[in-house]
């Protein structure tokens, strides 16, 4: 059964920030450890979340999956909702999109060559409200920008995911959640380097597998 975006946002159970109390809704990542990891409500709506990773392509995709199919589900009725990934690293393949349920009509692929494009795709695309998840592939991003599109993401409340060089995790961020993913011959290690209210957390051959 699929429900209306306002109504699974509504029944989620919330995470709540350490510097107000305004809830923030959230989605599963549909990994109950990772789910446990940030807190019991997956992955946080309305914020930054930055992947770092030591090549495009090392897993971030199927990490995510779960959580755009489930938002995918939630957007459908009369108006399009859309799931907006700005300059994959690899050619998106819609059958294997609909393996994992997610029919490719959802899908709006942004090919943004150069970096500032990119950045000012990610936000226009947050700021049209039409978005149920903005998923782009940046390298080095200022502290100006990442605030900027988390302004952005949370006027939105989209699920807003940077995918970036593993090399940037010595840059700060202000991004709500951090972790870099490590593929192995197990599944996917992560290691989460920022999470509200909580420390640092390795989840070992648990994921993917």
């Amino acid at each position: 059964m699929t429900l209306p975006l306002d109504a699974l946002l509504a029944t989620m159970r919330v995470w709540r920030g350490s510097v107000d109390s305004v809830a923030c809704p959230a989605v599963s990542t549909g990994w109950p450890k990772l789910d446990a990891a940030l807190g019991s409500v997956g992955w946080p709506l309305g914020t930054l979340i930055e992947l770092l990773v030591p090549t495009a392509g090392a897993g971030e995709l199927s990490l995510l999956l779960p959580a755009l199919k489930t938002l995918a589900d939630a957007g459908e009725g009369a108006h399009t909702r859309w799931l907006v990934w700005v300059s994959p690293p690899h050619v998106v393949y819609p059958p294997a999109l609909q393996q994992a349920g997610i029919a490719a009509e959802h899908i709006l692929l942004v090919d943004a060559v150069s970096l500032n494009d990119r950045l000012w795709a990610i936000e226009q695309s947050l700021r049209t409200r039409s978005c149920l998840a903005v998923l782009a592939w940046v390298d080095t991003v200022d502290d100006r920008w990442l605030r900027r599109l988390k302004l952005a993401a949370a006027d939105s409340v989209a699920l807003l995911v940077l995918c970036r060089p593993v090399a940037q995790q010595v840059q700060p961020s202000p991004a709500s959640v951090r972790m870099v993913l490590s593929p192995t011959m197990q599944g996917l290690d992560v290691h989460v380097i920022k999470r509200k209210d909580r420390g640092a957390l390795w989840i070992r051959d648990a994921l993917l597998g």
